[in-house]
């Protein structure tokens, strides 16, 4: 590699990874204080918490990457015509195609970054989230047996505890069940444990009381208990074996379906595949995210009042490939047969960026050529 090769494309990568890290911080402390409003009030810890912003990352990562590779190659781009240093190469006998090379190898290991992260690290990330999240749904002292307070986890049933302590132990139970119009019954312990086993999760009381109010008669009954086991798994929502979702299955899973897969998610082979076609359309699309910034400034050429033009018309560019992406998404989504359209974005800038190179090289292209002036002879 060239040393200005390898010069541009160290300033890229730097502002390339600032950017990356700005942008990334933003959108996560916007996700994370959010769920951490969630998390807190249902009782659980700040491990738990950071353990879930941890695994949205690369989700966040590979939104910001295709932005930060468009952001880092207009401001490096930018920055390298003030300060004439591109000029000055220029001169020695650089192409526009010439000085494109740097960016190319910076938007290759975009895309192989973008891939790695669609199709490993966001598909891994989202089932371990997907797995936390269900076991957080079904943990019982944060949902259900929350101290303190009077709830209803179900019509006809009533929970009440006084504390738990630090090791688990609930102290002060109440429970009270009014769901048969005949009868009601009350259960009160001055401590309990919650214990899991094959068939669910468990309630073990110490030293409490039941008591029996038939409402017919008026009689009460009252039994005393050493230690009593009250099944809490009923009043837990059990959705049965939970299907896997579709971001988080690895690319080869969905290329090569399973019937289990495609009667679960109800989709055909080619629909499956087309959302492998989208992980591979957003790593091009990061590849091409830093040629367009690159083409769309290089085509403006020096000027001593600012590329702010070519810098509007390179965002302008940027957004049009976003809505070519999504018409491109929506059409081959109608129709998976069309899924070349998945690339359209991808392709589209590519296209773009060698031909504003192209009119880079020729600057009276779109401009009247001075006309010669001919000498005459007196």
């Amino acid at each position: 590699m060239a040393r200005f090769d390898r010069y541009m494309l160290g300033q890229l990568l730097t502002l390339f990874g600032f950017f990356s890290l700005i942008l990334v911080l933003v959108l996560w402390i916007n996700r994370a204080v959010r769920m951490f409003d969630r998390l807190i009030a249902d009782g659980q810890s700040a491990w738990v918490f950071l353990e879930l912003t941890s695994l949205s990352l690369p989700g966040l990562i590979r939104i910001v990457l295709p932005l930060s590779a468009f952001v880092a190659a207009v401001y490096v781009t930018n920055r390298m015509s003030a300060e004439s240093e591109l000029t000055v190469v220029q001169a020695t006998g650089y192409s526009p195609f010439r000085l494109a090379r740097p960016v190319l190898y910076f938007g290759a290991i975009v895309a192989v970054l973008m891939t790695v992260l669609t199709h490993f690290l966001v598909p891994l990330s989202s089932e371990r989230l997907t797995l936390r999240s269900d076991e957080i749904a079904q943990n019982l002292t944060a949902r259900l047996l929350t101290p303190g307070e009077f709830l209803s986890p179900t019509d006809g049933i009533t929970f009440y505890i006084r504390e738990i302590s630090q090791s688990g132990e609930m102290l002060d139970i109440f429970i009270s069940e009014d769901s048969d119009p005949d009868r009601r019954v009350t259960y009160t312990a001055s401590r309990a444990y919650l214990v899991r086993n094959d068939t669910g999760p468990q309630l073990v009381m110490v030293n409490g009381l039941t008591q029996t109010l038939n409402t017919q008669s008026g009689r009460l009954a009252t039994t005393g208990f050493d230690n009593f086991v009250y099944d809490v798994g009923a009043l837990v929502s059990d959705d049965g074996e939970r299907t896997r979702s579709l971001s988080a299955l690895m690319s080869w899973e969905l290329w090569f379906p399973s019937p289990e897969l495609l009667s679960t998610s109800g989709q055909s082979t080619q629909q499956l595949r087309l959302l492998v076609h989208d992980r591979f359309a957003q790593a091009s699309l990061g590849f091409v995210a830093g040629l367009i910034g690159f083409s769309a400034l290089v085509a403006g050429g020096f000027s001593r009042f600012g590329l702010w033009r070519n810098i509007l018309f390179a965002v302008l560019l940027i957004v049009a490939l976003n809505a070519l992406e999504t018409v491109g998404a929506g059409v081959a989504a109608k129709t998976p047969s069309l899924w070349p359209l998945m690339y359209l974005a991808g392709i589209g800038g590519f296209i773009c960026s060698m031909a504003l190179l192209y009119v880079s090289q020729r600057p009276y292209f779109f401009k009247r050529k001075p006309a010669l002036v001919r000498m005459g002879t007196s």
